[in-house]
Formats: C-alpha cells, sequence, structure tokens
C-alpha cells in the first residue's frame, strides 16, 4: 500500500511522520524548506506532560513551580509535581528533535524543498505535485496538510478558515540571565515558608553569566517589530571578528547538540520516552513567574526558564499596536530587571529588611534604571552598582545577555472540516490558538497523536466502512476540543482583558480569578488549560453492551500515567507504550500486590492466561499491561487506553466480551460488528474467570 503523504515538516508534520512509524505505516514528509531549523531563541513552545511523553527525548526544561504576582503582592504559588510539570522548549530544538529520531526511522522518509501546489484524490489513494524545475509527482494512500497557517492544502482543498487576528500581542525578549527567585532562600521567603536563616540570597550580583549583548539591526531591518541582536558583543562596541549573530547561532547550536548527546547517554536530563529527570527537588530553579503591574507601573510580564540559563520575557502590548523598537525593548527588559533586582533588596535572609516595603522599590517611570543608568548597558543593578555589585544588602541582577527579540501575535482560527475524504488537516493549518497562554503546537502535536493510530488501522485494515467512521472521529474530536478551548479563550478574555463577561461566575473574583485564569492557561489545566477530553467521540462503546465501572478518569479523558509491568515483565510508567510502542490499544489490569513479584509468577495465575488470550485476538493490536494500583479503581479492573492515551472504557476483569465489545468499537466498528461482538466469544458474564 501507498505511504501516507505529509505536507509540511513542522513539529505537527514530523510528529506525525515519527508516530505513523511506530505504528509501521511508511509516510513521506514534503518539506517546503531546505530542511535547516535556524536557532530562534524567542520561538519556543510550552508542552504539557502527557504530550511530551509520546516524543523523543527533548532538551527542554521541566518547570518546578509557578508564581503569580500582582505588583509586589504574592497572589500564588504553584508547586509543580514532575508528572504534571509543562516542558518549555525552543521550537528549533523540538524540531531538530524529530528530525533525529526520524533518521533512525526506516519507515519514514523527509523530502526538502517540495512545495506542493497540486493536490488530486481518487477511491484508492491521493496524487500530490510539488512544484519546481524537475516537477515530482508523488502517490499515496493518505495526505495530511500540516503546512501552517497558509496552508496550500487547506486552500486546495477550498477548505475556509474563519476567526479573529491579533487576539494578543507580546514583546518577546530571551535573555541569558540569573533572576534573583533562582535563589534557594528568596523563593522560600517569597513563598511564605522556612525561616530565611539559611543565609542571604546567593549569586545575584557576581560574575556575570554570559557576555553583554549589544543590539544590532539585522539584515530585514525592523519589518514586522522583530530585529535580530548580536551575541557575545561588549556594551558599546561593535562586533568584533568571529562575533555576531551567525556565531552565536553556531555555538548555540553545538552547545545544544553536544548537551542532547550527553543527556542521551546518561539517560537523564532529556524529557520524553527516557523517563523523568534524575533527582527532582523543589526551588526556584525552574520557577516561572506570571507579573502583573510589576513596579506599579501597569503593564503584564511573563518570565519563563529555558535550557542553558535563557529566559523568555513576554510583554503585553496592545493587539493591534505599532512596532516595538529596539530602544523600547532595551527599556522593557531593563525596566523588568530591574524590579526584580529591587525585591531582591527589599526581601533578605530573614524576610522584609529594615526601612524597606514591598512596594518602597516600585518603579514610576520607564526612562532609566533605578540607579540612574542608561538601558543600552546590559545590566541591572537597580542602583546596586552595575555589574558585579555585591555586598551585604545581597547584591542585584548582574549582566545579562540579550540573546533573541521578536513580537509574537496569537490568533484565534478554525477551520471549517478538517477531512476531505482521504486528505486531512492537522497542526497550524487546522487550527490558530495562542492567547492567555494556551500553546498552539502542543495543540498540533495532539492532533498529530489523535491522527496517527486511526490512520495506522485505517492502514493495516483497509479503507472500508469502520474505517470510514474511525477516521471520521479525528475531526469530531480535535475540532471539538478545539472549539471548545477557542470559546472558553474568547470568555475569559473578558475577564482577564476587560473586567466582564464570567466575572461574577468566577469564585473569589478580582486579581486572583483573572491572573488564576492565565495561570491554567499557561499551566495546561483548568478551564481554558487542560487536555481535552472526548466525551462525546463516536468510538466510544454503547452504554447498553458494556457496563463500565467508575474510576479516577472519565471515559475519553487522558489517564494517570502510573507505572505497570507488561507481560514481558518489562516495567515503566503507562505513557511509555503509547504513541505506537503498544499497539492501538493498552489493556490494563489493575491487580494488587504484582508490583512486588516477578511477572513470572502471576502471568500464570487467577485470569491472567484467560486475559492475555483474548487481548490477542482483539480485532485490533493491543498491550496487556498490569498495574499495582490506579487511582480510583478497584482490584481486578481493566482499563482500555487508547494510543493516544485517552481512556475508552473500564470494565470488570471478568466481563471479557464487554473488552472485546470496545475494542470493536475503538476500531470504528459497524452497529452490527459491536452487536456480534457483544453477543458471543469468550463472555463468562458477571462469573468470568476469577
Amino acid at each position: 500500500m501507498d505511504p501516507v503523504i505529509v505536507v509540511g515538516a513542522g513539529p505537527a508534520g514530523l510528529a506525525l511522520s515519527l508516530a505513523l512509524a511506530r505504528h509501521s505505516v511508511p509516510s513521506v514528509v514534503l518539506d517546503a524548506t531546505d530542511g535547516s531549523t535556524p536557532p530562534r531563541a524567542a520561538r519556543t513552545c510550552v508542552l504539557r506532560p502527557d504530550t511530551v511523553a509520546q516524543l523523543p527525548p527533548l532538551p527542554g526544561l521541566r518547570w518546578r513551580s509557578w508564581r503569580t504576582q500582582r505588583r509586589a503582592q504574592l497572589v500564588e504559588r504553584v508547586d509543580l509535581a514532575p508528572d504534571e510539570a509543562p516542558v518549555h522548549i525552543e521550537q528549533h530544538a523540538l524540531e531538530r528533535a524529530l528530525r533525529t529520531a526520524l533518521e533512525h526511522e526506516k519507515l519514514a522518509r523527509i523530502v526538502t524543498g517540495s512545495h506542493v501546489d497540486v493536490l488530486e484524490q481518487d477511491p484508492r489513494g491521493v496524487t500530490a505535485h510539488t512544484r519546481g524545475p524537475q516537477g515530482t509527482w508523488w502517490r499515496g494512500s493518505y495526505a495530511v496538510g500540516c503546512d501552517g497557517a497558509r496552508s496550500t492544502v487547506r486552500k486546495l482543498l477550498g477548505v475556509r478558515f474563519p476567526g479573529r487576528t491579533a487576539v494578543e500581542r507580546h514583546a518577546v525578549a530571551t535573555l541569558r540571565v540569573r533572576l534573583p527567585w533562582e535563589d534557594e532562600n528568596f523563593t522560600a521567603i517569597r513563598a511564605g515558608v522556612g525561616n530565611g536563616n539559611g543565609g542571604g540570597p546567593q549569586g545575584l550580583g557576581g560574575a556575570p553569566h554570559g557576555p553583554v549583548a549589544a543590539l544590532e539591526p539585522g539584515p530585514s531591518g525592523r519589518a514586522g517589530g522583530a530585529f535580530v541582536l548580536g551575541t557575545g558583543v561588549e556594551a558599546g562596541r561593535g562586533p568584533g571578528p568571529g562575533h555576531g549573530p551567525e556565531r552565536g547561532h553556531r555555538e548555540r547550536a553545538d552547545r545544544e547538540e553536544a548537551e542532547a548527546r550527553e543527556s542521551r547517554r546518561a539517560g537523564e536530563g532529556g524529557f520524553g520516552r527516557s523517563g523523568e529527570p534524575a533527582g527532582w527537588e523543589w526551588g526556584g530553579a525552574g520557577a516561572a513567574l506570571l507579573h502583573r503591574d510589576p513596579g506599579g507601573t501597569p503593564g503584564e510580564v511573563t518570565a519563563r526558564p529555558l535550557p542553558q540559563g535563557l529566559w523568555r520575557l513576554d510583554w503585553l502590548l496592545a493587539p493591534r499596536g505599532g512596532l516595538v523598537t529596539p530602544e523600547e525593548m532595551l527599556e522593557r527588559v531593563g525596566d523588568a530587571l530591574s524590579v526584580w533586582s529591587q525585591e531582591a533588596l527589599t526581601y533578605g535572609p530573614n524576610g522584609p529588611r529594615k526601612g524597606t516595603s514591598p512596594t518602597s522599590g516600585a518603579r514610576t517611570n520607564r526612562g532609566t534604571g533605578a540607579g540612574g543608568g542608561a538601558r543600552g548597558a546590559g545590566s541591572a543593578g537597580g542602583g546596586l552598582g552595575g555589574v558585579g555589585g555585591s555586598g551585604s544588602a545581597g547584591g542585584g541582577i548582574g549582566a545579562y545577555e540579550l540573546v533573541d527579540t521578536g513580537v509574537h501575535t496569537s490568533h484565534q482560527r478554525l477551520a471549517r472540516h478538517w477531512r476531505a475524504d482521504r486528505v486531512f488537516l492537522a497542526g497550524d493549518a487546522a487550527h490558530l490558538t495562542g492567547a492567555l497562554g494556551v500553546q498552539s503546537i502542543d495543540e498540533g502535536l495532539r492532533d498529530a497523536a489523535n491522527l496517527s493510530w486511526k490512520l495506522a488501522i485505517a492502514w493495516h485494515d483497509g479503507h472500508h466502512g469502520a474505517a470510514d467512521t474511525l477516521l471520521d472521529s479525528y475531526e469530531t474530536e480535535r475540532r471539538g476540543a478545539l472549539a471548545h478551548r477557542l470559546r472558553s479563550v474568547d470568555q475569559a478574555i473578558a475577564v482577564v482583558r476587560r473586567g466582564g463577561g464570567l466575572r461574577a461566575l468566577l469564585p473569589g473574583g478580582g486579581a486572583r480569578s483573572h491572573l488564576g485564569l492565565l495561570t491554567d492557561g499557561h499551566l495546561g489545566r483548568g478551564l481554558i488549560g487542560a487536555p481535552p477530553a472526548y466525551a462525546r467521540t463516536p468510538l466510544a462503546p454503547p452504554s447498553a453492551s458494556v457496563s463500565g465501572v467508575p474510576v479516577g478518569t472519565a471515559p475519553g479523558a487522558p489517564v494517570h500515567d502510573v507505572p505497570v509491568t507488561a507481560s514481558d515483565g518489562a516495567r515503566g510508567r503507562l505513557r511509555d507504550w503509547l504513541g505506537g510502542p503498544g499497539g492501538e490499544l493498552l489493556v490494563v489490569l489493575v491487580a494488587p500486590g504484582t508490583g512486588v513479584w516477578d511477572s513470572r509468577h502471576w502471568l500464570s495465575a487467577g485470569m491472567m492466561p484467560e486475559l492475555a488470550a483474548l487481548v490477542a485476538e482483539l480485532p485490533l493490536r493491543a498491550t496487556l499491561l498490569v498495574a499495582e494500583s490506579y487511582p480510583e479503581a478497584a482490584a481486578h479492573t481493566v482499563l482500555a487506553v487508547r494510543a493516544d492515551g485517552h481512556l475508552a472504557a473500564a470494565v470488570p476483569a471478568g466481563r471479557t466480551t464487554e473488552l472485546r465489545t470496545c475494542a470493536e468499537a475503538v476500531r470504528g466498528g459497524t452497529g452490527r460488528q459491536i452487536e456480534r461482538a457483544s453477543g458471543g466469544g469468550l463472555n463468562r458474564g458477571s462469573d468470568g474467570a476469577r
């Protein structure tokens, strides 16, 4: 059978090709670019933990906590456990990791310089043409347009893309700097815990963590509000030999590749299938901040950590304002660092210092720093003597390296249709999100996870009636989830930005509600950020045929990542088997006590032999796993988990026919097929094998 054609080599397209390969489906990625991934530190993405679990090891940073602050008042602090902490990564590093993983997949192929200009389909497959001096025709079984917001595939299909433009706009700067709350004592004091007797803030005013960056307009000038910064340049001097953006980007790329190799060798530091980072500790490192009205100046800035000592700072702008000049960007950076430096002075090792108050260092203008210094110097002394300042007061923020800048504009759009027979849309070609911290790339990766296993079943079993129902469910589930999220964001914007709408319905009201909604968006939880639950999926088994049992996950929602053991004795986390390695369905038996015994002792005991035989005979590729426990699940409960990590159903272990019915429904079986599965086979009723 012909391969799947993936149009576009962004994160969604690369992840889809990788997932298809893990489901034993060949694919060809038509990449309109030359295949390079230029480093842009101002272009980053935040991924939810369950999304990261289905990707190769990533050189990202998993946040340990999130603080929301209004002026000098701490509103909320959220400590994040490893299984709920988002991962922050530069987009080029994500794409590079996906491309590297695809190089080792024999069933995946990337063809660069391939811009699609014709797309045709017939009952047997899809034909695409790529333009160029020697135009090429490609034949595939299916095609997926992952070619971005200006999708050629979407336009060739004639699918409308309605929505709103410039819902939010942010000025973005990525710095290499050490911020005050990375110090444990400062963090504990601001959080209101501990007595602060462990000594004063350390590392706040020592040697600079990198050379100061000089601002230099790039070749494109200020088009689009963006400009290029040279790295490794002393302030007040032009770029010397060997300096400038190109060398800085090369050095960063070499550094990242070396660190990624070291992470893979060590088995830690990367996130994904390699597992959680070793030595997880609470603390200031990896602590993100949402700061409203910093220093008494109306506005909003977020500070989110990245690997290698980088921080991405975002300032909220007017949705349709003018360009952000280099001078204004430097001013914003200096203002933010001065406010945070002043906080380091206000909160000493034993609490607020004498003669100071949380607002004593508030800035009331944005012309110069607290010490009267110029912004272009690349330091944020806050009146502390500039670079290297130290002393009994604890010192301020030292020199910083301004690595990259830009302006990020968030749009809200949703394609009318995501499927046209054998052609699909995914990622930014299907939807645009990003306001209030909602992550568009994370949603695109969820598209790939949802579609890949469905295409795999259709590719292996044939394009018949059951496959049609299965493939239709992609649009039903994913487009429905994105429509709900966009509506939620539209409603929340009225609360967060304009102070109306749902305000009366939110518990607490006021600033906490506003900042709480923003926190939910950034952390991927709550009203606007939580992972979707496909409660109305057409793949749900009929309630009359399956008597589900209650567990801590609702049908259609993402499962908890519990420890599991496979029938071959392999141990890991449940998410390790998602995205292809475990097939299209995971069957998880909750069996207390199995965690302390070797699998040889319980594989042939009790209900295991019959359950293993049933799993081997299911109408799709499935894997049997055993868990010591699962939230709110009784012993001998069986969970049917889809390959994208969403719960299909939870049934009693003795109801083997119900499990078969569930599997038939998950593969898009017709009513007759589901009825046949529920009416015979290995059913033993409520008195099944025990």
